[in-house]
């Protein structure tokens, strides 16, 4: 299953990150969407799943949301947040793989058998964080993740 997971567009998003995202069977956004349409353009791909990130939360088309959203990808369950803060210190067992946003900062690190992912900013560029997005390759067997640079 090819999964797409994308943060942070803050109202953007890249005709390079809709080409990145063809092909995927489901995508993740892990919040500070920007705008309802994003949302609208994402489902045009795959089904997407989603939660609100800081920057949502005064947003009326956002209200609705959930903060944070558990689910099984391909038999592996699945925690998503906005924030890493905001993970539970007494996070199930179960969870094989965390997803977040919120710091710009792309990031894909095995804790055991507990894989983070951040999939970094989609969005406008923040200082001189790259511009990514992730593609998750979920399998009965395993995940693996990697990013994709969506600026030279």
């Amino acid at each position: 299953m090819k999964v797409g997971v994308i943060s942070d567009t803050h109202g953007l998003l890249r005709p390079e990150a809709l080409a990145a995202l063809q092909g995927c069977e489901r995508i993740i956004h892990a919040g500070d969407i920007g705008k309802a349409d994003i949302l609208d353009q994402l489902a045009q791909i795959a089904p997407v799943q989603v939660v609100r990130g800081n920057n949502d939360l005064k947003a009326a088309w956002a209200a609705g949301l959930p903060d944070q959203l558990a689910f099984e990808l391909n038999g592996w369950p699945v925690l998503l947040v906005h924030d890493k803060a905001d993970v539970p210190a007494d996070l199930e067992a179960a969870v094989r793989l965390v997803i977040t946003g919120h710091s710009h900062k792309p990031l894909i690190e095995w804790c055991g058998a507990r894989l983070y992912l951040n999939p970094g900013s989609a969005g406008p560029r923040r200082f001189k964080l790259p511009v990514t997005l992730a593609i998750l390759d979920v399998q009965a067997a395993g995940m693996e993740a990697r990013l994709v640079s969506l600026l030279d």
